[in-house]
C-alpha cells in the first residue's frame, strides 16, 4: 500500500497505467499507417483512450488473453491493409498482447503449468449478483482435482454467496450434481435439536443409502463414540458449536463428495480439532476443496491455491496464503492485526459508581455449578472467578468443555444450580453469543438501523429482559403475592413495584410502591432487606433499568446518530440505513450484533468467539479497538493469534473445573502500531532485562492478579456529595418549604414525608 503521497510501499508491484499502454500502442501503431481519411486523427485519439482503459484492466487483473480482443477490433477501421493480405490491426493487437504477457512474466514470474496428469474438473466463465448488487462480473473459476483453494476477500464481497450458488446448482457453467458431487459444509442443525445425533444423520435423504452401520462408523471416526452412553445417542441440541461443525463434516464425508465447499470450517473448533481437519483435507487428495476462512494459519497449512476477489474478478494465485501475501503485500493484514483498513471505535464505558480502581471486582462468581438436563455429569463444578475493569481474559478449553456455559452464568443468561453470581448494581454488559447471528435471526426483515431502534426503543435493552435471571418464574410470582411487614407500624402489605433508588451509606435503598396504597405512602427499603425477603429479580430488573438509563443518557435514538454508530463499528452507513439484515453477509451481521451490544456504553464486554465470520481487516479493527478499550473484556476464542495479542490472563476449562493463569506475555508484535502512546496497554508494557522486546505483559485481573476483593458481599463506596454553594443551599431550603406546604394541603392524618432532598 502506498503512503500519503501515492508512493508504493516497499516490495509492492506497480500496477500498469494508461500512460504505459499509450507508449506501447503508439510505438506499435507508428509502424502501421492510418488509412488517412479526414477526421482520423481526432477519432484515433478517442479510440486510443478507450483501448488503453480496457487493456489496463485486463493487465492489472492478469488476463492477458483478453488484450487482443480489447485492442485489435477497435484499430481495424483505422489501419490500412498490409500488402500480403494480413490485417495490420491484428498485427498491432498481437504485438500489444505479447508485450504485456512478457511484462506479466517479468513481474510475477513464469506461470506454473499444471503437472502432467492433473485433472481439470471445472473451467467456467460467469457473473454473480445478489439482489441488485453485482458481486462478480465476467470472471473465471478453474478447479483441478485434489487442489485446495482458499477464497479470500472482504466481508460482503460475495464469498458465501458464491459457495451457496455452487451448492444450489445456480452458478452458470458449473457442472451439475450428477456430473460433479458437491457438498456445502455449514453448521445448521437447529431445526432438529431434539433428535439423537445418529437419527439426525440417518434422516438425511442424501445419506439413506449409506446405512446405519456406515453412518455410525464415520461418526466414530470423527469423534462421536457409539454404543450405550456414547455421543451418538446425545441430542443434537446439546452439542457445542465445535461439535456441530464436526457433525457437518461427518455428513460431508458420508456423501463422498468430489468438491467440498467449506464456509468458515474452523469456526467454533478448538486447536486439536482444527489440526484434525487440516490432516483430513491434506490426506484426501482425491477431494477438491473450496475454503472460505479468515484463519491465516489454517489457510497456510491447507491451501494449494488462493482465489482473491479483486474489482469484481476472481484472480488465482498459486501457493498458500504466505505465497499470496508475498505477491500482494497489501494483503499483509492476514498476518498483522493492525495492518487493516477497517477501524472500530468503541464508546467510552463511563463511570461506575463507587469504583475508583480498575482492579476492583465488578462481577464475581462464587462456588457455582451447573448441569444440563439429561446430562450425566456437571458442565461446571464449584467455579469461582472475578472480573474487573482492567480484565483482558481469555477462556480456553476443548469443544464441549463448558466455556459458553461459564459465559452464560456470568451474564445472567443461565442461573447456577448452586453458588451465586454477584455484580455491581450499575454494571452494563455487552454480550455477543457463540452463535452471534441468533441476536438478529428474528429481525431479518429490518434494516440494522431499525433493529437498533427496536432494541432500545423504551430506554432498556430488550435482550436483557429475555435473560433467565430476569424472567419471573412461578416461585417469583408467588413471592410477589406475599405480604411483607417492615415493622414501621403500617402492617403487612404487598410490593407492587420499585419506583426509585438512591445512595444509602455503602449501598442503595429503593423506593417501594405498595399495592392499593397511594404513592405518598411509598417506603424507602434497603437493598439488603429486599434481598433477604427474596426479591432478587425485582432488584435486578430495576438495577438494569437504571444502568441502561445511565448508559443511554447521552444517546439519541435517531437514524443519523445510529448510522454514525454503525460507521464506528465498521459497517457502511448506507448499508445500515437501507439494506435488510437478511441480505447482509455473515461478517456484516456480526457487526450489527456488535453495534447493538455497544450502544448503551457497556463497562464489560463478553464475547463468545467474536472472530467468527469477520474478515481479516475487520478482525484487525476489532483487535485494536479491544486493546484500546477502557472497560473489561472477557472472551472465548480458539484464534491463538487474537488471544495471544490481547489477553494476559487465561481461564482454562476442563472436566467442569476452571484453572486461572495470569501474568502471561502478550504478543504485541502482532500490532504494527504497538509503540503508539495512546494505547491503553502501553502503560502496562514490561520490557525484559537486558534489552528491548515486543512482548509485553498487560495488567491482569481476577484472583491471580491481586484484584481488590475482600470476600463477603460485593461492596462499593458511594460517591461523597460535594459541598454546596450558598445559592444551592437557598434553593434546597425553598424546596423543603414547598414540600411542607404540599403536606399541609393533604387530608388530615397523612404521615409527614421524610424531610430529605436527594436533588441537592
Amino acid at each position: 500500500m502506498g503512503d500519503d503521497d501515492g508512493n508504493l510501499a516497499s516490495g509492492q508491484i506497480a500496477p500498469t497505467t494508461t500512460e504505459d499502454v499509450f507508449r506501447v500502442v503508439d510505438s506499435t501503431v507508428s509502424k502501421n499507417d492510418l488509412v488517412g481519411f479526414p477526421g482520423d486523427d481526432e477519432l484515433w485519439s478517442l479510440v486510443r483512450q478507450s483501448i488503453a482503459e480496457m487493456v489496463v484492466e485486463d493487465v492489472n487483473q492478469r488476463h492477458p488473453s483478453r488484450i487482443f480482443q480489447s485492442s485489435a477490433p477497435y484499430m481495424k477501421p483505422l489501419l490500412s491493409k498490409a500488402k500480403m493480405g494480413s490485417d495490420r490491426a491484428d498485427v498491432a493487437g498481437e504485438a500489444v498482447r505479447d508485450h504485456f504477457i512478457e511484462e506479466d512474466h517479468r513481474k510475477f514470474g513464469q506461470p506454473i503449468k499444471p503437472a502432467s496428469g492433473e485433472v481439470e474438473i471445472v473451467n467456467t466463465d460467469f457473473s454473480l449478483a445478489y439482489g441488485g448488487m453485482l458481486l462478480l462480473s465476467h470472471t473465471n473459476i478453474t478447479l483441478h482435482k485434489g487442489h485446495r483453494y482458499g477464497l479470500c476477500g472482504r466481508n460482503g464481497a460475495g464469498k458465501s454467496t458464491l459457495m451457496r450458488s455452487i451448492a444450489e446448482g445456480k452458478l452458470e457453467g458449473f457442472p451439475s450434481k450428477e456430473e460433479l458431487k458437491t457438498c456445502f459444509v455449514e453448521h445448521n442443525q437447529g431445526e432438529d435439536a431434539d433428535l439423537s445425533i445418529l437419527e439426525f444423520v440417518s434422516k438425511d435423504p442424501e445419506l439413506t443409502a449409506a446405512g446405519k452401520e456406515r453412518i455410525s462408523s464415520v461418526l466414530s471416526e470423527v469423534g462421536f463414540t457409539s454404543g450405550p452412553g456414547g455421543r451418538q445417542s446425545e441430542r443434537v441440541g446439546s452439542l457445542s458449536g465445535g461439535w456441530k461443525m464436526k457433525l457437518a463434516l461427518a455428513r460431508a464425508m458420508l456423501m463422498e463428495a468430489d468438491v467440498l465447499l467449506l464456509d468458515e470450517p474452523t469456526n467454533h473448533l478448538d486447536v486439536g480439532n482444527v489440526k484434525w481437519l487440516e490432516e483430513y483435507l491434506r490426506s484426501h487428495t482425491e477431494i477438491t476443496s473450496l475454503i472460505v476462512s479468515h484463519d491465516s494459519g489454517f489457510l497456510d497449512n491447507v491451501c494449494t491455491d488462493i482465489y482473491h476477489y479483486e474489482q469484481k474478478k476472481l484472480v488465482c494465485y498459486p501457493g498458500n496464503l504466505a505465497a499470496f501475501v508475498r505477491v500482494k503485500p497489501e494483503a499483509k493484514s492476514y498476518y498483522t492485526l493492525s495492518a487493516s483498513q477497517v477501524q472500530f471505535k468503541f464508546p467510552n464505558p463511563g463511570i461506575l459508581t463507587g469504583i475508583k480502581s480498575n482492579t476492583k471486582a465488578i462481577i464475581r462468581m462464587a462456588g457455582c455449578s451447573y448441569t444440563y438436563p439429561g446430562a450425566s455429569k456437571p458442565s461446571l463444578n464449584d467455579v469461582s472467578c472475578i472480573l474487573t475493569l482492567s480484565s483482558r481474559t481469555a477462556i480456553i478449553g476443548a469443544n464441549g468443555a463448558g466455556k459458553s456455559t461459564l459465559i452464560k452464568l456470568l451474564t445472567g443468561e443461565t442461573i447456577p444450580q448452586t453458588g451465586k453470581v454477584e455484580k455491581h448494581p450499575n454494571l452494563r454488559i455487552g454480550y455477543i453469543k457463540q452463535h452471534a447471528l441468533e441476536h438478529v435471526e428474528m429481525h431479518m426483515e429490518k434494516t440494522p438501523n431499525q433493529y437498533l431502534q427496536w432494541r432500545y426503543a423504551n430506554g432498556d435493552d430488550r435482550e436483557v429482559l429475555l435473560k433467565q435471571t430476569r424472567v419471573l418464574s412461578d416461585e417469583d410470582r408467588a413471592q410477589m403475592d406475599k405480604f411483607v411487614d417492615l415493622g414501621d407500624g403500617k402492617g403487612e402489605r404487598r410490593i407492587e413495584a420499585l419506583m426509585g433508588r438512591q445512595k444509602y451509606k455503602k449501598t442503595f435503598q429503593y423506593e417501594v410502591k405498595w399495592v392499593n396504597w397511594l404513592p405518598k405512602h411509598n417506603s424507602q427499603v434497603s437493598r439488603e432487606t429486599l434481598l433477604s425477603l427474596g426479591y432478587q429479580k425485582l432488584i435486578q430488573e430495576f438495577d438494569d433499568h437504571e444502568a441502561s438509563r445511565e448508559g443511554l443518557g447521552f444517546r439519541h435514538l435517531e437514524p443519523k446518530v445510529i448510522a454514525q454508530h454503525f460507521a464506528d463499528i465498521g459497517l457502511d452507513p448506507d448499508i445500515a440505513n437501507h439494506n435488510e439484515i437478511s441480505g447482509l453477509s455473515g461478517g456484516q451481521k456480526v457487526k450489527v450484533v456488535l453495534a447493538g451490544a455497544m450502544w448503551n456504553n457497556p463497562h464489560l464486554l463478553v464475547f463468545d468467539e467474536p472472530t467468527n465470520y469477520l474478515d481479516r481487516d475487520s478482525l484487525g479493527g476489532l483487535a485494536v479497538a479491544i486493546r484500546d478499550y477502557k472497560g473489561g473484556v472477557v472472551m472465548i476464542s480458539h484464534n491463538e493469534e487474537f488471544v495471544g495479542a490481547l489477553c494476559p490472563e487465561q481461564w482454562h476449562v476442563a472436566d467442569g473445573r476452571v484453572t486461572h493463569k495470569g501474568h502471561l506475555a502478550v504478543s504485541m508484535e502482532r500490532f504494527e502500531d504497538s509503540s503508539r502512546p495512546n494505547s491503553s496497554l502501553s502503560s502496562a508494557v514490561g520490557t525484559p532485562k537486558g534489552g528491548s522486546s515486543n512482548v509485553s505483559s498487560a495488567v491482569p485481573s481476577a484472583n491471580v492478579s491481586g484484584a481488590e476483593d475482600h470476600g463477603g458481599e460485593l461492596k462499593f463506596k458511594a460517591k461523597k456529595k460535594k459541598k454546596m454553594t450558598r445559592g444551592q443551599l437557598k434553593e434546597r431550603e425553598t424546596r423543603r418549604k414547598l414540600r411542607h406546604i404540599e403536606w399541609l394541603n393533604t387530608p388530615k392524618g397523612t404521615p409527614h414525608p421524610p424531610d430529605t432532598d436527594d436533588e441537592g
